[in-house]
């Protein structure tokens, strides 16, 4: 990787991919030792426990971000301007585990609270890179 911000980029990529397929190998376990049927699955995972249905809700929320915080990192590496990125890109990456992984754990008003402050911390890296990056 040549930069912090191109390897930040692949990991919400990689992050993301990897609660789907965290998703899907419990789908496919509950499936084949035939609790759910295989086009039973809603896409909030609704029908299935609390836990599935928060797995669903945290990939939804990294789907959700990667368009912005992603493109932001594109705009940066694209027009060689990591160097707006760099320095926080790695928070940013830790941030958007943080506020998956409380979201996997617990939905208790502390949990919610730190999850929320996880995602401000993105949204506050954001803005900041936006701010940068549109001063050319």
């Amino acid at each position: 990787m040549t930069s912090a911000s191109l390897a930040v980029l692949t990991g919400l990529i990689a992050w993301t991919l990897a609660l789907l397929v965290l998703m899907e190998v419990l789908r496919s376990r509950l499936v084949l030792l035939g609790r759910v049927a295989s086009n039973a699955f809603t896409p909030d995972n609704a029908n299935l426990s609390p836990f599935m249905q928060r797995l669903a809700r945290a990939h939804a929320n990294c789907l959700e971000g990667l368009p912005i915080f992603g493109g932001l990192l594109v705009v940066a590496i694209v027009g060689g301007r990591s160097g707006v990125t760099d320095p926080l890109a790695w928070w940013l990456l830790a941030a958007r585990i943080a506020q998956s992984s409380i979201h996997l754990a617990s939905t208790r008003v502390w949990a919610v609270n730190a999850r929320f402050t996880a995602f401000a911390v993105q949204m506050a890296i954001a803005v900041y890179w936006t701010v940068l990056l549109l001063r050319g």
